[in-house]
């Protein structure tokens, strides 16, 4: 099967990469923006942090897949296409299609075109009966569905808690848009990590190999790398903090020492103990997650957590 992404207008990553950086550490609390994590260094160590022990959120979300992906399935319309915002691997779609044998179509949405062209060939080769048309585009922004799609009911797929990464009001504004995105009936498959106590939350983003550590590391040597910059790595150490208050576990580079980093013709001043923030991962109860949903237009239907409670599955519609 011949594969032709439907290109989005998607805003290229490095052009802006210097401005956001710029603008990040000018802040009172310093700041970079989680997306630019993954380049290729960055990616592989997310890899390495699904497969921890520590790190949980993965293997429950998988479980929960596997257990319940006939009920998952039976709530989506027959022959519909199935859209996966911010495809990635695809590893957790994978678990779905077993269930979805009536499945018109698979539009995969990601910003990266080449991966998203490897990932839907692979695809496409495994499962040569399902219909694999790709859509590169930032699923951030509004974009536009295929025309081949029209008169095919509709569903959403968002698994991994991506909807944590979101500040509440901008989760709430990302599935407002899904909504438009998708149209009136649609439904969406939503992966929420839950609230739970400190200690497992903080080894999960901090683990004990310190694969996290380096993760959040690697940020400073994209910097280095592709932006000039002069971060001294053993100068800045990982850490990663639950903020009860606001229901999210934080991550953040800590300055060892007072010092000054150039970046171009820019130079930013750190104190000792100075923190660059550069992710958080908001953390759901059952209940706030389905008023936020609500909130956002959609009706709630239904949800599959894991014996231990560490994570959920929400099924959604759209009237």
């Amino acid at each position: 099967m011949t594969i032709n992404p439907t290109f989005s207008d998607p805003t290229p990553v490095a052009p802006a990469f210097l401005d956001d950086v710029r603008e990040g550490l000018s802040r009172p609390q310093k700041a970079l923006s989680p997306k630019y994590f993954y380049d290729a260094a960055g990616s592989d160590l997310f890899e390495k942090i699904t497969r921890l022990p520590e790190y949980y959120p993965t293997r429950t979300e998988i479980g929960i897949l596997d257990g319940r992906g006939p009920e998952i399935a039976a709530l989506l319309p027959a022959g519909a296409a199935l859209v996966e915002f911010g495809s990635g691997s695809t590893v957790k779609l994978r678990r779905l299609l077993r269930h979805l044998d009536k499945l018109a179509a698979y539009v995969p949405v990601d910003v990266s075109g080449e991966f998203l062209r490897a990932q839907a060939e692979t695809l496409s080769a495994d499962f040569p009966h399902l219909r694999v048309e790709p859509v590169v585009a930032d699923f951030t922004r509004d974009f536009d569905l295929p025309e081949s799609l029209a008169g095919l009911p509709r569903a959403g797929f968002f698994p991994g808690s991506t909807i944590g990464n979101f500040e509440p009001e901008e989760a709430e504004a990302l599935l407002a848009r899904f909504g438009r995105i998708l149209g009136s009936g649609a439904h969406m498959i939503v992966g929420v990590d839950l609230v739970k106590d400190a200690g497992t939350l903080e080894s999960a983003y901090d683990d004990a190999e310190g694969v996290t550590a380096a993760f959040n590391l690697n940020l400073l040597t994209r910097i280095n790398r592709e932006l000039g910059g002069g971060f001294d790595l053993d100068t800045f150490t990982h850490r990663a903090v639950f903020n009860p208050q606001a229901s999210r576990i934080e991550m953040h580079l800590v300055a060892r020492d007072a010092q000054d980093v150039a970046i171009g013709s820019d130079t930013f001043a750190f104190a000792a103990g100075e923190t660059i923030h550069t992710e958080s991962s908001y953390k759901y109860t059952v209940e706030t997650f389905r008023a936020l949903a609500e909130r956002a237009g959609w009706r709630w239907i239904q949800v599959w957590t894991d014996a231990d409670g560490l994570f959920s599955v929400h099924a959604l519609r759209l009237d």
